[in-house]
């Protein structure tokens, strides 16, 4: 006497081919469980999109900063400008030196109102 499972004859047919079984289960497999599946390749090139945009950033910089440094190498007078601009440094022709005397500080005879707060002449 043979003992049916009621469970197997409830799954479409299609399903129980050892064929689409197999191609199933590949799937499965390369979608979810693979080391490189889709999910982590979709967000490695995600990733990747990000730094290639970052390089072009990059370069741009990099080609930028060369052709300044090529400017302040060459020129005397942008090496002063970008010194002044960058590092509010001072040019030679422009530099004040200012004398002080010291302040003479003398009190002044107090006054008749009896003001408390005693005053200074320069």
């Amino acid at each position: 006497m043979l003992i049916r499972f009621s469970f197997i004859e409830k799954i479409p047919h299609i399903l129980r081919n050892k064929y689409v079984l197999t191609i199933i289960i590949f799937v499965v497999w390369v979608v979810l469980l693979d080391s490189n599946n889709l999910i982590t390749r979709y967000r490695d090139m995600k990733e990747m999109h990000k730094l290639e945009i970052d390089k072009e950033y990059y370069m741009k910089r990099i080609e930028e900063d060369k052709r300044k440094l090529h400017e302040l190498k060459t020129d005397n007078r942008n090496l002063e400008k970008f010194a002044r601009e960058q590092y509010h440094m001072k040019s030679l022709m422009k530099i004040f030196i200012l004398f002080l005397h010291p302040l003479k500080i003398e009190r002044l005879p107090e006054k008749t109102n009896n003001s408390t707060i005693p005053e200074f002449s320069l």
